[in-house]
Formats: C-alpha cells, structure tokens, sequence
C-alpha cells in the first residue's frame, strides 16, 4: 500500500499533496453549506441561494481566478530566472482592485433589475453577491504568487481557513435559527477574506524586491484568460441557470441541479489541488526548456484525472438520485442517466482545464479561447433544442466540454507537433524553441 501511494504521489506534480488538505477541507465546505442551506430554507429560498453560488462559481471565478493563474505563471517564470516577486504583487493588486471596482459598480448599477431577474426581487442578494467577489478577487490574487513561489504550505492553509469557515458559519447560521438566503449567502463574503489575512504575513514575508514588471506583460494574456475562463464557467455552470430561464417557476428542478452539479464534480475539487501545482510545474519546465519534463507531467496529469472521473462517477451515477435526496433533501426530479451525463461531462471539463494549462504555458490564450468558444456554441445549441428541460441543459453540459476538449487536442496536434517546448542540447546549452513555445528559451 505505502509503495501505491508513493507511486502516486510521485506522478503528481511538486506541491499537489501540501494543496490537497486545503482542498478537501474547501470542498467539504460546499456540500456542507448548501447541505444545511437545504435543510434550513424554503424551497425558494434555497433556489435563491442555488441561483447565487452559481453565478459565484460561475463569474466570480471566471473573472478572478485568471488572476492566480497569470500571475503562477509569471511569478514562476521569475522564481526560474532568479527575480523576485515583489513588483508583480504590487501591480496585481492595483489591477485586481479595478477589475473588482468595475465589477461592483456594474452590481450597483444594475441592482434592481438584477434582483428582480435572479433573486426575486432581493437587492440584499445583490449586496452579498458583490461581497463574495471581494472575498474572491482578495483570495486568488495571493494564491496566484503564493502558487509561483512554490508556498503551497501557506496556500493549502488559505485553502483550508477557508473551508472551515464556511462549515462553521452555515452551522451558525443554522443554530441560531436564520431561515434567511441572505444569512447562508453572506458566508460566501466572509470566509474567502478572513482566510486571505490569516496567510497574508507569509506572502509578505515569501516576496522578495526584484525588477519592475511591465504592465504590459502582466495584462498581454489576462483579457482573453477572463474570455475563457468565463466561457469555461459557462459550460460547467450553464445548467442552473439555463434552468432558470426555460423553468423559472420550477424551484424543485432548479435546487436539485445545482445539488446534482455539486455531487457529480467532486472530482473537480480534487482536480482543483492539482491546478495551482501543475501550472507552476509546467512553466518551471517550459521556461527552462526541459521538454522530457513538460510532456511526461501532461501525460502523468492525463491519467491521474481518467482515475478521479472513474473513483467519482461510478458513484454519482449508481448513488447520485439518493444521495442528493439525503444530503440535500432535493425533490425526486433526477435519474441515474442524468448523473451518468454530469459525471461524464465533468471528466471531459478536467481534461479540457489540462489541455487549457498547456495552452496558457506557450502563450496561447488566443487558441485557448478559440476552443471554449466552440465549446460554449454546442452548449447553446443543446440547451435550445427541442426536449424535455432537464436532459438539455445536462447534455448541453457533456457535449460543450467533450467539443472543448477535441478543439483543444486538434490545436495542440496540428498547430505544436511534439507536444513539449524548447530542449536542450547538452548541459548549460539550450537551444530554440519547438513549434510549442513564443520564441527562444533563453540565449
């Protein structure tokens, strides 16, 4: 058994297992604050707060999670290079506060259609909407240098503070009686930025002065990262919400949904400790031209995530119809076949987040984008076929992520053959990059 485990860990990128706590601990958190969120509120109470985590898990992290992704990368590529981070944290958070202060202003501009469109009728929603932003834009701007620097102690506390949090808020919540949405919502604002201060000494203390970082450079990526990573949102969060659309009055359909999504990505939430790692490891490989490197942890990470969307989907799909009903206390609206289909449409998510990285390393975001639009056009068009409203929106979200994935493997066929950037050609010599990489890695 130790000897499994250990051939485990070691085909796991640098930092995984350090993540991996942090990680479960977030993702418990989920299930337990929609789970006593569920017990606690009425039917349209609860649709309520099923329709805000969605759009937080939707747009808030298509918005700010590209912040922690660019800034690994780049903070990465410095650790190689021997710059310190300093001058790309003090830039980041000046461009994370303008993302989130125009991300606000549209919410309070638009607050009373909003609510009435989402919420009905609740500006407060609207409030707590605008708070779990905050606590996102904070949380993944100091993950994204923590995971560059290599700190993934410090970024699986965070993690971790975080999740605990949110447990012990939604059973406050719960003790003290609050029947509210506004209550179980509100636990989205605090925990991410309580989390954030408790680890905010040790980024200060990881950062080191070093040379200025061109704005340029921080943002060259970042506008089509937030395109795809938008689009990307929309894809594994469209059925909530497509479902409020087409049904708006069905509640029961609209909970157990979001309830079914929730179970049926629980490898997403393992897959999520692999994310910060594997970034870093693939620039660290990229930038030093150690192609062996690059394309055996593609390949390592390819089958580590086959394994979790078989330990996770055979599950859901056998147990997901009760387990939902128990857990959650959702309405009977739900079969083995829709799990089946989630479960699927989650792997094929995985593999396409894989392939994305890889994009993002060779400075592809253009192709990146290009693939989670053609993705999010087969979503549409399935949403909107004839049919019964909850295999649409369930299918839509299985065949978006499978044509993600194929775009994305085409790209990388036709347009990098050999799937790994530049090599060397003996020690202390490196030579051009392939077809993969922008350029030279180094002279």
């Amino acid at each position: 058994m130790k000897s499994l485990l250990s051939r485990l860990t070691a085909a796991l990128p640098p930092g995984t297992v350090a993540v991996a706590g942090g990680t479960v601990v977030l993702g418990a958190a989920s299930y337990v604050h929609l789970g006593v969120a569920g017990h606690s509120l009425s039917t349209d109470a609860m649709a309520n707060v099923s329709v805000l985590w969605t759009i937080v898990m939707a747009l808030g992290l298509g918005i700010f999670f590209p912040i922690e992704q660019e800034l690994t990368r780049i903070v990465a590529a410095r650790v190689v290079h021997g710059q310190g981070a300093a001058p790309v944290l003090r830039r980041a958070t000046l461009l994370t506060a303008g993302i989130l202060g125009a991300t606000l202003l549209v919410l309070a501009v638009g607050a009373g259609p909003i609510a009435d469109l989402l919420f009905r009728g609740d500006r407060g929603l609207v409030a707590a909407l605008g708070g779990a932003f905050t606590g996102m834009a904070v949380c993944y701007l100091t993950r994204g240098v923590l995971a560059g620097l290599g700190r993934f102690g410090a970024y699986g506390t965070q993690l971790a503070v975080d999740g605990g949090l949110r447990i012990a808020l939604a059973f406050g919540c719960a003790v003290a009686g609050l029947h509210s949405a506004l209550a179980f919502s509100l636990v989205l604002a605090v925990a991410p930025v309580a989390a954030t201060l408790v680890t905010l000494p040790a980024l200060l203390r990881a950062v080191e002065p070093g040379e200025d970082i061109a704005w340029r450079e921080l943002t060259a990526g970042l506008g089509l990262l937030i395109c795809s990573t938008l689009l990307s949102q929309v894809v594994v969060n469209a059925a909530v919400m497509s479902t409020k659309l087409l049904a708006p009055t069905d509640s029961v359909l609209i909970a157990a949904l979001l309830n079914a999504l929730v179970l049926a990505r629980v490898p997403l939430f393992v897959f999520g400790s692999l994310q910060a790692s594997l970034l870093g490891g693939l620039t660290a490989a990229y930038t030093a031209g150690d192609r062996a490197a690059f394309s055996a942890m593609l390949r390592r990470i390819g089958v580590v995530v086959g394994a979790l969307g078989l330990l996770g989907g055979v599950p859901a799909t056998v147990l997901g119809p009760w387990l939902i009903k128990v857990l959650f206390d959702a309405g009977p609206v739900l079969g083995c076949v829709d799990f089946f289909l989630l479960s699927a449409g989650t792997v094929a998510y995985m593999f396409a987040m894989v392939l994305g990285q890889a994009l993002m390393v060779f400075k592809r975001h253009n192709l990146q984008l290009l693939c989670w639009a053609a993705g999010t056009v087969v979503l549409v068009g399935v949403t909107f076929a004839p049919g019964e409203v909850a295999l649409r929106v369930i299918l839509a979200y299985a065949l978006g992520s499978l044509a993600t994935v194929l775009g994305m493997l085409a790209v990388l066929r036709l347009r990098f053959p050999g799937a790994a950037p530049g090599a060397t050609e003996g020690p202390g010599h490196k030579v051009a990059a392939s077809p993969l990489g922008a350029g030279a890695v180094g002279e």
